[in-house]
């Protein structure tokens, strides 16, 4: 869980009401792990972790009794209070982003991509999302007008890691429904299991699912609503011509398309070109060197109406010739 040096990483912490994150920031908060966290609250309210631990009145920074971490709420815009913690003397190892149940985790997922002052001080390392185990299934079925099986689906979509709570809650085999079924929505997202949040901290914190160069399990579950598709492939592809695919297919898909993840062998460069992509905002960047031939591309898309045979055909016009 040691921070980069260069940039100081970031978890976005989502999940539905009730699925446990304030139980799991509560934790982060007080147990004496040695690392200096910033836990950032997205929405104004008390935070219930002890009587003499609330934070209240105007402070946007508290400091916690375990002597390293920092607890803040974004009241103001998210990216003033970044830019309050750069300025404090003492500098974060990272920092912790919870979003509220309602909220989808793309807009601040974002902020770390758009903003170049923001990009160049720190990284998102990944969304971790919680679902409760219980009542998973019946938010994930609800189709009212309140959205709330679409918000569900959103923030599971968009996991690097995803955390099955409350299992303590459920038999055996209803645990290994819902995991199941979380799986069909992401295929990609590692799965944890939990009972009142108790995780070891060192398997969401530091994943570095951003910047990873490792490729993409791939697997092919299949959900009515999301959908995971993947395509491996053969031989290297022309940079300019996949850059360009690239900035036409996320402009035409972009709405639809919750994650985009891959490993790209490029032709004359003896490094994986590592792409991530949620929604509109893509990034492409340099991995690791190949250590193995043959080299092949492979993408996992993950989104709404996608078609696997689309996506390959167009990665196939990317070949160089």
């Amino acid at each position: 869980m040691t921070a980069t040096a260069e940039k100081i990483p970031v978890t976005v912490l989502t999940g539905f009401l009730g699925s446990g994150k304030t139980t799991l920031v509560n934790h982060i908060l007080t147990a004496r792990h040695g690392h200096r966290i910033a836990v950032i609250e997205n929405e104004f309210g008390d935070i219930p972790i002890d009587n003499d631990l609330v934070l209240g009145g105007d402070e946007k920074i508290i400091e916690m009794s375990n002597g390293c971490c920092l607890c803040c709420t974004a009241r103001t815009d998210l990216i003033e209070i970044l830019r309050s913690l750069l300025e404090r003397p003492e500098p974060v190892d990272r920092i912790l982003i919870e979003t509220s149940g309602m909220a989808d985790p793309n807009p601040v997922a974002q902020t770390f991509f758009v903003d170049d002052e923001i990009a160049a001080r720190f990284e998102l390392d990944a969304i971790v999302t919680l679902v409760d185990a219980k009542h998973v299934d019946a938010h994930l079925d609800e189709v009212d007008h309140n959205g709330v099986g679409r918000q569900v689906f959103d923030q599971i979509a968009f996991a690097d890691r995803i955390v099955v709570n409350k299992v303590d809650l459920v038999g055996a085999g209803e645990a290994r429904a819902v995991t199941d079924r979380m799986r069909g929505i992401n295929a990609t997202a590692e799965m944890l299991t939990s009972s009142y949040a108790r995780i070891d901290l060192s398997r969401i914190l530091g994943v570095g699912a951003f910047q990873n160069s490792s490729e993409p399990e791939f697997e092919h579950p299949h959900d009515p609503t999301l959908a995971s598709v993947a395509v491996e492939l053969d031989g290297e592809l022309d940079r300019s011509a996949f850059d360009a695919w690239l900035a036409g297919f996320v402009h035409a898909r972009g709405d639809d398309l919750y994650r985009l993840k891959g490993v790209i062998a490029v032709a004359g460069d003896d490094r994986r070109l590592v792409l991530q992509g949620i929604h509109h905002i893509v990034d492409v960047h340099p991995g690791t060197a190949w250590s193995s031939t043959p080299r092949r591309t492979k993408v996992v898309a993950i989104g709404r109406d996608l078609n696997q045979s689309a996506l390959q055909a167009g990665l196939r016009t990317c070949l160089a010739r």
